[in-house]
């Protein structure tokens, strides 16, 4: 399951951009959300534009998108 709504200010944004489809953003969903609990996910594949709330620790947010065998960008957006 894909959220697509509009992040929040405070959230941590970025670009993944070899998320290509509705299944890799919930496999980045889930990966983000299993390794930091707490935290809620928007991932849209369109804008290639994934927005963590709930934590500001990008190192991690970029670590768990690896895990998952996708590439974050190297910065913070936003």
């Amino acid at each position: 399951m894909t959220e697509t709504a509009a992040p929040a200010a405070s959230a941590v944004t970025f670009q993944v951009a070899d998320m290509t489809c509705g299944h890799c953003a919930g496999r980045i969903k889930s990966a983000i959300e299993s390794r930091l609990p707490g935290t809620t996910v928007t991932a849209d594949p369109a804008s290639k534009n994934v927005s963590v709330l709930g934590t500001a620790d990008y190192a991690a947010i970029k670590a768990a998108i690896a895990a998952a065998g996708y590439t974050p960008s190297p910065e913070q957006i936003g």
